[in-house]
């Protein structure tokens, strides 16, 4: 057997390509400096990967920002606000995905949207009636010269072309099926000259297919690859899939003239039955995803050497993993504070290509059994895991209806809150932190570090808090903030405050372009450890009459920004968290905070990608989660939650029996998109739409604020509108963020008075 890799992180080991891109943002080095940095870190990788005897090398995989970005300007998929910048071609790809506004004009970024069901967001492409799909870029060819010129025969790695057109979003007339032939002949090009540069493989990553597709769709799917895959040039073709099964679609897929075929055999439930019912070709390889992608505990050998077994009755088999390792963190060798204790369950992507090689050597062998890789790691799954707790555990087990029920209902309570608070028409807040500067987190590590004393520490949060109420309260700002300066990452700051999690040193993982998060680990049972926000919740309060929000991160958003378990249900999971954030929302209540916002960000995220699947346990957990976390509140308490960077028009009915007060959304990269469903679902909950994109740098005008609140107020009642950013300003400058408030603010002000 051979083994290979769907795709690796990018962002270097210790995310030097992030530091060195921020550095270009801010004019600090030059293009010629970050693609020196780029090369670097791509030859660190094809070393290793080479190193590891991985068999099929990837190339192709690295990106500055995005790879569905990549393929947008490869194909000449690039709205004319951008191409026709004054710029050069890498800063132009950077305006679509950052926005622009200098000397050369001032454009908004492409909308962003997580990628499948990961904490990844692509940036969205965009397709008129004038684009001409054509190839217009040279990246998957010199990334495989570059990688042959050391020494290393790569297998070239594109989104696919129906995925692209699927995730593309369509501004005319035209649809996806208008744009069919011309991507099909843009592949065939493409394959034409990987063929005379030497590769043998190439691989198109399809992960659409595991979603729910139409006839059409399939016809789509069909034609295009009929028309690639009979011009291939003498190159092999591998059609990647992953994140679930092709189940309706398998032998469609499988009658095509593809050379191999990567299925997922983690996320896709019904993959292995697919290949025993149906069979698989024998004139095709099958590369099989048996190694996680997308968690960081170690492989059980004896479950995947079970899987590859029946598979190689079918046809010849390459081990794989089952997606691209983005979205793992780089390596273990970095972790020089974690316990082995843990250490020894964990494989980051530097060893899931050890993993990768293990399990090759164990089939390989005569006596897999009592193969040292083998007995090591049976060994290691006999072993007991701490961390259990019985009392948490018969809490989740003891949990009612009446639990998951607030009272009175939603109508009566908003008259009780609007009674309280008496906010003006279109109250104006933000959605939680204020910028997180070099300052603030060099103090924080400082204070980590032991270099200053927790005093000194405690000091600084509480002038940074107090600054923070004044600027609101100069600006205007209905509903206030602390800044959240005492926090790391939205996540990890609540995992440290709840036993049965542990944290890593630096397994960071790429978010979005530079934006890299931290991910706790469920290690064990959950439960609260200490008050988690109170002191700096109610500290700001006393600062101000004015309402201040209690910001709290949701269950759900915590579990699925955490690595999980996989020993218990993500349910029991989900509900231990929720008891610990529910103690954290009475305590807040009682230490008079009156607002708390609960941020529900990743609520889509582990949502199954088929709406055919919707009827499983998901939704039916995940909704009442959040309900536990707030329905012992008083009516007078008003619960915010917040959501972003996904598509919620499908699922809005059910985000409206999440029996919230209030829902902040982001909105403005979608261009308002989910107006139209708040309006044709009678959406009751009050609703804060973002009036600007806060990942990007540009500076939004009080008049395209203005253009968007009334917008707004086409479809939403004015006494149910909140006015509000996207998201949260850590990300951002106090340069951007002090005019953008005020220009929102102002926006407010004047269409309130109207």
């Amino acid at each position: 057997m051979k083994t290979t890799i769907v795709g690796y992180p990018r962002i270097g080991s210790l995310r030097e390509l992030k530091f060195e891109s921020e550095k270009y943002f801010r004019g600090e080095i030059n293009e010629v400096q970050l693609k020196e940095t780029a090369k670097k870190l791509r030859l660190e990788n094809l070393s290793e990967q080479k190193a590891s005897g991985l068999d099929f090398i990837p190339s192709g995989d690295f990106s500055f920002y995005d790879g569905v970005l990549d393929t947008a300007f490869l194909l000449n998929a690039v709205p004319k606000r951008y191409s026709e910048l004054d710029l050069s071609t890498l800063d132009k790809y950077f305006a679509a995905a950052r926005g622009y506004q200098g000397k050369n004009g001032d454009v908004k970024a492409l909308a962003m949207k997580k990628w499948f069901n990961t904490n990844y967001h692509y940036m969205v492409p965009e397709i008129d009636d004038n684009t001409e799909l054509k190839l217009s870029g040279t990246k998957p060819f010199e990334l495989f010269a570059e990688a042959l010129e050391n020494g290393v025969k790569t297998k070239p790695v594109l989104v696919g072309p129906f995925t692209f057109l699927e995730l593309a979003r369509y501004t005319g007339a035209k649809n996806k099926e208008d744009f069919a032939d011309s991507i099909a002949n843009v592949f065939v090009e493409i394959i034409a000259k990987l063929s005379e540069l030497g590769a043998e493989w190439i691989q198109l990553d399809e992960p659409y297919l595991v979603k729910d597709l139409t006839e059409d769709d399939i016809k789509l799917f069909t034609n295009i690859y009929k028309a690639v895959l009979s011009n291939k040039n003498g190159v092999k073709i591998l059609l990647q899939t992953y994140f679930g099964d092709i189940r309706d679609y398998y032998n469609e897929v499988c009658s095509l003239d593809f050379d191999g075929i990567g299925l997922d055999f983690i996320e896709g439930k019904q993959t292995l039955n697919l290949v025993k019912s149906n069979g698989f070709p024998k004139d095709k390889i099958l590369f099989a995803g048996v190694v996680n992608g997308k968690n960081i505990w170690k492989n059980n050998y004896a479950n995947s050497i079970a899987v590859l077994n029946e598979l190689a009755d079918f046809t010849e088999v390459v081990i794989g993993t089952s997606c691209s390792l983005l979205h793992v963190p780089y390596t273990l060798k970095n972790e020089t504070k974690l316990s082995d204790t843990y250490k020894k369950h964990f494989a980051y992507a530097s060893e899931k290509l050890i993993e990768l090689k293990e399990i090759k050597k164990i089939l390989e062998s005569e006596n897999p059994l009592e193969t040292e890789e083998y007995k090591a790691n049976a060994a290691l799954f006999a072993q007991p895991r701490s961390g259990e707790n019985a009392e948490i555990k018969d809490k989740v087990q003891a949990l009612s209806d009446k639990d998951f029920t607030r009272l009175p209902e939603f109508n009566e309570r908003e008259k009780i809150q609007k009674s309280k608070f008496k906010l003006p028409l279109l109250p104006t807040t933000t959605i939680g932190s204020f910028p997180q500067t070099t300052e603030v987190r060099s103090t924080r590590a400082k204070f980590k570090k032991g270099e200053i004393s927790a005093e000194e520490y405690e000091s600084y949060i509480k002038a940074k808090v107090k600054d923070c109420i004044v600027l609101q309260e100069n600006l205007g700002i209905d509903v206030l903030v602390h800044g959240e300066f005492e926090r790391n990452d939205m996540v990890e700051y609540f995992g440290e405050c709840l036993d049965g999690y542990i944290f890593t040193e630096k397994a960071w993982v790429q978010s979005y372009g530079t934006r890299c998060v931290k991910p706790p680990v469920v290690w064990g049972d959950i439960s609260r450890a200490k008050p988690m926000t109170v002191k700096w919740s109610s500290y700001a309060q006393s600062l101000t009459d004015k309402p201040v929000k209690g910001m709290l991160t949701g269950p759900v958003t915590i579990l699925n920004w955490s690595f999980p378990r996989e020993d218990i249900s993500l349910k029991e999971s989900a509900y231990q968290i929720a008891l610990a954030i529910r103690e954290e929302v009475l305590d807040l209540e009682s230490n008079g905070i009156n607002i708390i916002q609960i941020d529900e960000a990743a609520l889509r995220e582990k949502l199954p990608l088929r709406k055919s699947d919707w009827n499983s346990e998901y939704l039916d957990w995940a909704i009442p989660a959040f309900r536990l976390v707030h329905s012992g509140v008083k009516p007078e308490t008003q619960i915010h939650t917040h959501m972003c960077y996904s598509e919620f028009a499908d699922i809005i009915e059910d985000i409206d029996n999440m029996d919230a007060d209030v829902i902040t959304f982001e909105a403005s990269r979608s261009d308002l998109t989910i107006l139209d469903v708040l309006k044709a679902k009678n959406f009751h909950t009050e609703v804060g739409p973002g009036v600007y994109d806060i990942h990007s740098p540009r500076i939004p005008t009080k008049e395209e604020i203005k253009i968007a609140l009334n917008k707004m107020l086409e479809r939403i009642p004015a006494e149910k509108l909140w006015v509000n950013p996207d998201c949260g300003l850590k990300t951002r400058g106090n340069e951007e963020t002090i005019p953008s408030l005020e220009n929102l603010v102002n926006a407010a002000k004047e269409i309130r008075s109207k």
